[in-house]
């Protein structure tokens, strides 16, 4: 028996979506009739030059379509979509300047500086008078302008002008040291630099002065460092630099300048935690195309809607978020924690703001969850409609602790996609029903499939996430890449001519997907190939565990070890007793196979900057490889965990017997 849906959309909700009024357009104007989600999706991946060829249409592209294909050839990589036509992101932006509503709200922790609203008016006068800055500093088509910023409306205007005149934008927060900054954007020979004085997180201002001055001398190729004074500093130990103000006075006219589909937009960076950060390179139309086809069918966002994801410049939602503004929504921007001064603080600013789509990642709510939270019972989120979650694998029972604390009419929109196609594979859909723990679909457009190691298309099991036809946002090639090897090697190599993510997914008979977690760090005992997430589900739901992080480790001689690393609650004490009652819930939860070899005490799980866990780093280091091999120390957001774990490596490659490799090392 099949469970009941944890949410669907009533029918005034379901008429009035926005992909309801795409799909009656395609029928009235082109006479194609979709009754059902699922056969619009098959025909968005069936006919693809078709179905992207009609979104310039319905979304009234601003520029130059070109008389060529949408679609020349399907091979990947090597796709190229739109050949001969020109546009500009930022023309997309830019035409909803008519709006009385704030384009951009500004927002802090308490403590830091007031809230500030940028009319579009004003935002359009921002971009304007900064690209001109830009033009007098000699910035044209295909320099690249770098961001060190917190998450703050400047990082939007700096990005906006940037694009506007065909330039390449990059960035990353300010949680960053100098040598992690350099390591990603000196990859990248920029020519100007747009930073901040420091940021707020946890209640303290970080003064990052210092670390300006570092990347300053690091990045051999600037012409300028323009500083936002965001902490009110002196700028005085910084030298000679431009101030925000003076960069960005004036009402000068401004037009994006139009470039190339395929022009490159921005350059995202991968984790690092494998070597030296990837550049990923996006262009103008791709980007533009999915993140309207996103914004507007999947999160259901249009003119008068708040939308707000607690992200930072360093990740992809970042750039996710600042998409907001192609369908006219205000963005939220916030410098600081979500947890302070309380683990409510996100709830508070959403009732404050008026959000209507908010997005936050599954390690948040399962902090309000054992911090007992209940953000219905103290403030007020009826306007709320959709939650957004992504960043690792959101477990079921989230799904039920949003309904009786959020709102059984807020839809968990739970996404799995990546910085590689700075977009989601599947996803929420507004008229579809909503299962714990599942994913509604595909989302419009993508070509997923669940592949066996033999290729073959598999239903109701596990398999790889794969992606069997082209999309536009897939990376036109990496920074620093001869021959395209290492992107060819990062998507291509498994199966070729198919796009392989490296996650486990299982696509049900009802359509939906559920998400396992990375299949290069899959668990395979006897054969037996297991999923991360299925266990951080039971374990991290007891409430003496605070975090866990489970590795299988395969070793030359043929044995397999697989721990479970736990950090324990305050006030509780991993012993056996615990130890027992961890082994019983995997074992009923999931199943015997589950279990763990050892389970032991850590003091911390370590993390890439964006929160997602080290499996494969610290895989690597238990099977003997050196931390210089596996990680960046700069890319890890507890670096000296990495020396925790390699202590672990020594002490079990040592140790003599089960009995002693069960004991808490060091």
């Amino acid at each position: 028996m099949q469970p009941d849906p944890i949410w669907a959309p009533s029918g005034k909700l379901a008429e009035s979506a926005n992909i309801e009024d795409f799909r009656q357009w395609l029928g009235a104007r082109h006479g194609l009739d979709f009754s059902e989600y699922s056969s619009l999706h098959s025909w968005s991946v069936d006919r693809p030059e078709e179905f992207w060829g009609l979104l310039w249409d319905y979304f009234d592209i601003r520029g130059e379509r070109g008389e060529g294909r949408v679609l020349a050839g399907e091979a990947m990589p090597g796709a190229r979509w739109y050949p001969g036509a020109r546009l500009n992101y930022v023309d997309q932006v830019l035409r909803h300047v008519d709006q009385d509503t704030p384009a951009l709200i500004d927002e802090s922790e308490p403590g830091g500086p007031p809230t500030r609203f940028v009319s579009w008016r004003e935002l359009r006068r921002q971009v304007a008078a900064f690209a001109a800055t830009l033009r007098e500093l000699g910035v044209g088509r295909g320099d690249r302008v770098v961001g060190y910023l917190p998450n703050i409306s400047e990082a939007v205007v700096a990005f906006l002008a940037a694009a506007g005149l065909g330039a390449v934008w990059a960035a990353c927060g300010q949680d960053y040291a100098a040598t992690s900054a350099i390591d990603r954007l000196g990859q990248l020979d920029p020519v100007v630099l747009v930073t901040a004085d420091g940021y707020r997180y946890g209640g303290k201002a970080h003064d990052r002065r210092g670390v300006i001055n570092d990347l300053r001398r690091g990045l051999s190729s600037l012409r300028c460092t323009v500083v936002v004074p965001r902490l009110g500093l002196s700028p005085a130990p910084l030298g000679e630099v431009m101030t925000w103000k003076r960069a960005t006075r004036g009402n000068p006219t401004f037009q994006p300048e139009a470039v190339d589909f395929d022009h490159p937009l921005w350059l995202l960076f991968s984790s690092g935690t494998t070597g030296k950060p990837k550049g990923i390179v996006h262009g103008h139309g791709g980007v533009l195309l999915e993140h309207l086809k996103q914004m507007c069918f999947h999160l259901n966002l249009s003119e008068g809607d708040n939308y707000f994801w607690y992200t930072s410049p360093s990740w992809m939602m970042w750039n996710f978020q600042v998409a907001g503004l192609l369908v006219g929504a205000t963005i939220v921007c916030y410098d600081g924690s979500p947890g302070y001064p309380a683990a409510d603080a996100m709830w508070a600013m959403a009732a404050r703001r008026g959000v209507t789509v908010l997005g936050t990642s599954p390690a948040y709510l399962q902090a309000c969850e054992k911090a007992r939270v209940s953000p219905s019972a103290g403030y007020n989120l009826t306007r709320l409609r959709i939650l957004g979650v992504t960043g690792s694998v959101l477990p079921a029972s989230s799904y039920a602790w949003v309904a009786r604390h959020i709102g059984s009419g807020v839809a968990v929109a739970s996404m799995s996609g990546g910085t590689d196609i700075v977009s989601a594979f599947a996803g929420s859909v507004p008229t579809m029903p909503i299962w714990a723990g599942e994913l509604s679909g595909p989302c419009l457009g993508v070509a997923l499939d669940a592949w066996d190691s033999s290729g073959n298309s598999v239903r109701d099991e596990v398999g790889e996430l794969v992606v069997t036809r082209p999309l536009p946002s897939m990376p036109l090639r990496f920074w620093n890449d001869p021959g395209d090897r290492r992107y060819q090697a990062s998507y291509f190599d498994v199966y070729p001519g198919v796009w392989r993510h490296g996650d486990w997914i299982t696509i049900t008979s009802r359509g939906t997907i559920v998400i396992h977690g990375r299949s290069d760090s899959t668990l395979n005992r006897n054969g037996v190939r297991m999923g991360s997430a299925d266990i951080y589900h039971v374990v991290e739901k007891l409430p003496e565990i605070h975090e866990s992080l489970v590795i299988g480790v395969e070793y030359p001689d043929g044995s397999y070890w697989m721990p479970l690393f736990v950090v324990v609650a305050d006030g509780s004490e991993l012993n056996e007793e615990l130890r027992l009652r961890i082994r019983t819930a995997i074992r009923l939860d999931v199943s015997a196979k589950h279990v763990p070899d050892d389970i032991i005490a850590v003091p911390g799980i370590p993390h890439t900057r964006t929160g997602k866990k080290l499996e494969i780093p610290i895989k690597r280091l238990l099977q003997g490889a050196g931390i210089v091999e596996v990680a960046d120390r700069e890319s890890v957001d507890d670096p000296s965990l990495l020396d925790f774990y390699a202590r672990i490596a020594r002490d079990y490659a040592t140790a003599d017997t089960a009995a002693q490799r069960n004991l808490p090392p060091g």
